[in-house]
C-alpha cells in the first residue's frame, strides 16, 4: 500500500534565501530518508510528496495515496501546521499525527496553555501581547519570559528572553512583535529544571516513551532551551541526559495529561519545567516532533529507552493503525 510523505526540506528553503533560523523547523534529507526506510521496513510503499503546495498540485492532478505520513511544518500563517491536515481531511485521506484542529491550537502556545489550564494542568501564569499598546497592561510579577506565540525549534528564544523589569519587557516585546509579526507570549519565569517527554499513542492508548533532562553547560545561551542551544553546535551548550526515575514520573504524568487534553495523536514531544518548588509545569507541545536520527530530542529519548529508529516509527504507525483498522485489513489482504 502506498503512503505519501509530506515534508519541508530545509535545503530547498535555504536555497531560496531563507535564513538558518527561519528554516529551523524544516527537515534534512537524512530525516526523510530515515522515515521512508522505516516505512518500507513496515511494509509500506513510501511516495515522497513535499510541502503543502506540492501536495495541492498532486491532489489537483488526481493523485491519491492509501495514507499520508504528514511531516510538513508549513511556512506561512499562525495555523501553518494545520494546512496539510486540513487538505487531507477534505480529501478523506487518512494521515499520521494530529488533525487540523490540534495542529492549529498547539502551534499557538497561548491557545494550548488556555486548554491545558482549563483542564486543571499546571502551566505558568501568562498573558499575550498582540500590539505595542498591550505591553503596559502586563501585570504579572517579574521576572518574565517572552517568546513568539507560534514558533517552534526555539525560534525567538535567546539571551534577552528573560526580562527583569518593565524597560526590558517593552524592548523585547517590541522587537519580537516587529520581527515575527505575531503575538508575543509572556509567562512568569519558571526557575527550575527542564525536561522533554516523548509520547507515543493516542488518547487512552497514549504512553510515555521516555523523559530526558535539559542540563545547561557553560556555553548555554540565556535562560531557556532556545534556537542557539538547539541548532548546530549544541553539544557545548547543553547536555541531554536520561531523567532520574522520580523526575521522569512527575514530568511524564503532567505531559501525558496535556497530550490527552490537547487530543494529540500517534507521537510527539512535550516540554515540562519545574517551578522553584519543584512542581512540574506544562510549557508547550510539539505534535510534529523532529525525527532526525542523530539530532532530534524524540530520537534521543528513544535511544535512551533502547528503542531503535525503526521501532520508534513502528510505535507511531501502530497508533495510526489503531485509528484506522480498515487500512490494516486491506494491508493484510494484499
Amino acid at each position: 500500500m502506498r503512503i505519501g510523505v509530506t515534508f519541508d526540506l530545509r535545503s530547498e528553503y535555504r536555497a531560496l534565501g531563507y535564513s538558518e533560523e527561519e528554516t529551523a523547523e524544516f527537515d534534512s534529507e537524512v530525516t526523510i530518508d530515515a522515515i521512508c526506510d522505516a516505512l518500507e521496513h513496515l511494509g509500506w510503499q513510501p511516495v515522497r510528496i513535499g510541502g503543502v503546495r506540492k501536495l495541492t498540485e498532486a491532489l489537483a492532478r488526481g493523485e491519491r495515496w492509501d495514507a499520508v505520513f504528514n511531516f510538513c511544518e508549513g511556512l506561512k500563517g499562525l495555523a501553518r501546521e494545520a494546512q496539510v491536515p486540513a487538505l487531507l481531511e477534505a480529501y478523506d485521506i487518512p494521515f499520521v499525527f494530529s488533525d487540523a484542529l490540534t495542529m492549529a491550537m498547539t502551534l499557538d502556545k497561548s491557545m494550548a496553555k488556555h486548554v491545558v489550564r482549563g483542564c486543571g494542568i499546571a502551566t505558568a501564569d501568562f498573558a499575550v501581547i498582540e500590539t505595542p499598546g498591550d505591553i503596559e497592561k502586563i501585570a504579572l510579577p517579574f521576572p518574565l519570559f517572552l517568546k513568539p506565540a507560534a514558533e517552534g525549534s526555539g525560534k525567538g528564544v535567546n539571551a534577552k528572553s528573560k526580562v527583569n523589569d518593565r524597560a526590558e519587557l517593552a524592548a523585547v516585546a517590541n522587537e519580537l512583535l516587529e520581527r515575527f509579526e505575531q503575538p508575543v507570549l509572556v509567562e512568569t519565569f519558571l526557575s527550575g529544571r527542564e525536561f522533554t517527554v516523548g509520547i507515543t499513542g493516542t488518547g487512552a492508548d497514549a504512553e510515555v516513551l521516555g523523559v530526558t533532562e535539559i542540563r545547561p553547560l557553560h556555553n548555554y545561551v540565556g535562560a531557556g532551551y532556545g534556537f542557539e542551544n538547539k541548532d548546530a553546535g549544541w553539544e557545548d551548550k547543553v547536555d541531554i541526559v536520561r531523567a532520574p526515575a522520580e523526575d521522569a514520573a512527575k514530568a511524564g504524568a503532567v505531559a501525558l495529561a496535556a497530550w490527552r487534553a490537547l487530543r494529540c495523536r500517534d507521537g510527539g514531544r512535550i516540554d515540562i519545567r519545574y517551578d522553584g518548588e519543584g512542581v512540574p509545569h506544562f510549557i508547550e507541545v510539539n505534535p510534529l516532533a523532529g525525527l532526525r536520527p542523530d539530532h532530534s530530542d524524540l530520537c534521543f529519548i528513544a535511544n535512551y529507552e533502547g528503542v531503535s529508529y525503526r521501532q520508534l516509527i513502528g510505535k507511531i504507525m501502530a497508533s495510526f493503525d489503531r485509528r484506522n483498522p480498515h487500512l490494516v485489513s486491506r494491508r493484510q489482504a494484499a
